[in-house]
């Protein structure tokens, strides 16, 4: 099983981030964190790892593959998963800043242990409408942080699909992140962070 994440799919958190806007006609930017960083929210705490004091949350639609495919055109995408839950991006933000001021990789800020927490799966069709036009939102302590909408995608999952498929051969469990909207921030011990999609809660997280 591999982490597939995109980075610069929503054009209010490349805004928030002060980066350059993203195109629709760019391609995706992806990468990946090991299946070391899976942690299933339901089952687990998410422990603040001791080499960073700037953890930060990144809540996200995520896509559980379902089918093996390769160079998977875009028009048959949708064949190849049925699973979506809402999940975090855990990124320990001081250390990819570090990184960034060098011209570095920042694959350590992200794909550390436990860096990928996943809510639980449902069927893409228990929503009864387009994948593409799902709201989700995080609470931390029962206020929201973070609202967004899958139709405000700038690449949207069909396409991620495809052109992931063109360089990593896709198989039976892989999960892919799509992005995260604006309001991501730090959290701190005691924090406890959920998750909806449609107003259904899918992700429940106490942070240690």
């Amino acid at each position: 099983m591999k982490i597939i994440c995109v980075g610069l799919n929503y054009q209010s958190h490349n805004k928030e981030m002060n980066r350059a806007p993203s195109s629709k006609d760019d391609d995706p930017v992806l990468f990946m964190k090991p299946d070391t960083a899976l942690l299933v929210a339901d089952k687990h705490d998410f422990y603040i790892p001791d080499f960073s004091s700037d953890i930060h949350y990144e809540a996200e639609i995520v896509v559980r593959i379902d089918k093996m495919g390769k160079n998977i055109a875009e028009r048959f995408a949708h064949r190849y998963y049925n699973e979506i839950t809402i999940g975090i991006d855990f990124t320990a933000r001081d250390i990819q800043s570090e990184l960034k001021k060098k011209s570095l990789p920042w694959e350590i800020s992200k794909a550390f242990d436990n860096s990928a927490a996943v809510g639980i799966f449902v069927s893409k069709d228990h929503f009864g409408k387009n994948i593409n036009e799902l709201d989700f939102h995080l609470d931390i302590d029962a206020k929201t942080v973070q609202t967004g909408n899958t139709s405000d995608m700038i690449h949207p999952v069909d396409k991620i699909i495809a052109y992931a498929s063109r360089f990593f051969t896709l198989k039976t469990g892989d999960l892919i992140f799509t992005g995260t909207p604006a309001g991501v921030g730090k959290v701190v011990i005691g924090n406890h962070l959920t998750g909806y999609i449609e107003g259904n809660k899918h992700l429940d997280l106490n942070i240690c």
